[in-house]
């Protein structure tokens, strides 16, 4: 795999003129704004917006945002085929690194990167769900192919930002909803949660609970969601007490079960949110002297390649995450040659149960 820092310095490429010498806007609302006009009206020299434009990084930063703010004001575009001044690079950015989640999507767009002979640039948001200014300068000034942000929001100015420099954006398993502009891939996360709780149902399991991830975040909540439906169906309440939310690492699925499995009516399985998650619980059951699947059944979800080595190897649902790489990754190298119209603007690939040793009916 190819990592690109971003000391990468693209030829800066300048807003193509038209025959009577303006820079025109793609906006037909506002017409023909050229480049002039915003200069004029933010009052600065036409170099300095051509600058803002490439993303360079030598303009003030209030500068930078009163021109900014005309450019999407008149919706601005840079004319001709944008495709010919791009780097030949993938941009991936995600708002954390450190799980084997995220290799799997690095898998996936580095193997679409090796197939079209290009680059990828990795950047971490440290946490973050959205990009700061230093991110989305440093973009602007690299100009790649596309961007492919994953568990990651970005601000509307940003997409505009990335949209009038005709830099095509696709979200992978987005943590909100990007907005109808904004492709996304993602998975079955509703299905998978009904799924994983139907399978604790049909094994006799009557106090089943769920560790899920962020309350907010799309894919977490569908999961929950999931379960609440599976539960219903059955006809079976859902007790707020065996509802918990934190994130998708191994501490938070360790903290909540470990307070789950305190209770006096305690759950005699678990569905965690993420195959993580469910590590946390395997080391919860250990302390508390219960053994899985025989005194607690557990259920994960994504199918890391850890899941097959545990002990018991984890049933966990299969969410297909390179494959989720590589369709965003080509949909965004295509997103230039498909109309308005056919654009997709949400893509849900299958998750599927994967049935392994850790579900068991409860001890009778």
């Amino acid at each position: 795999m190819i990592l690109e820092t971003a000391t990468y310095t693209p030829h800066m490429t300048r807003a193509t003129e038209d025959g009577d010498g303006t820079y025109r806007s793609r906006n037909r609302e506002s017409g023909a704004v050229t480049i002039a006009r915003i200069a004029a009206e933010a009052g600065v020299s036409v170099p300095t917006v051509s600058k803002v434009v490439n993303g360079r990084a030598d303009v003030a930063q209030h500068t930078r945002e009163r021109v900014e703010a005309l450019i999407r004001k008149y919706g601005y575009q840079r004319p001709g085929d944008q495709r010919t001044s791009r780097a030949q690079l993938l941009e991936l950015v995600f708002h954390e690194l450190e799980s084997a989640w995220a290799v799997e999507i690095i898998r996936g767009v580095e193997q679409v990167a090796r197939e079209r002979g290009m680059a990828v640039v990795l950047s971490e948001l440290e946490g973050r769900r959205t990009p700061g200014r230093g991110w989305i300068e440093s973009v602007l000034s690299r100009r790649p192919a596309g961007v492919i942000a994953v568990f990651s929001d970005f601000s509307p100015e940003q997409q505009s930002q990335l949209r009038s420099r005709g830099i095509p954006l696709v979200v992978v398993d987005p943590a909100g909803d990007p907005g109808p502009d904004v492709p996304s891939i993602g998975a079955t996360n509703w299905g998978g949660g009904l799924t994983a709780t139907r399978h604790l149902l049909e094994l006799g399991h009557r106090r089943v609970a769920v560790i899920g991830g962020p309350e907010k975040v799309l894919c977490s909540r569908a999961r929950v969601d999931g379960y609440r439906a599976a539960l219903e169906t059955a006809g079976l309440p859902v007790d707020p007490a065996l509802v918990r939310h934190g994130d998708f690492h191994v501490e938070s699925g360790y903290q909540h079960a470990v307070e789950l499995l305190r209770l006096e009516d305690r759950p005699t399985a678990v569905f965690a949110g993420s195959d993580l998650q469910a590590l946390g619980v395997y080391e919860a059951a250990r302390q508390a002297g219960l053994r899985i699947p025989d005194d607690l059944s557990v259920v994960g979800f994504d199918d890391l390649p850890v899941a097959r080595w545990v002990g018991p190897p984890l049933t966990t649902v299969r969410q297909p995450l390179q494959e989720m790489a590589v369709a965003g990754a080509r949909l965004v190298l295509d997103l230039s040659s498909l109309t308005p119209q056919s654009r997709p603007t949400r893509m849900e690939l299958a998750t599927t149960l994967v049935v392994r040793q850790s579900t068991a009916p409860p001890p009778s």
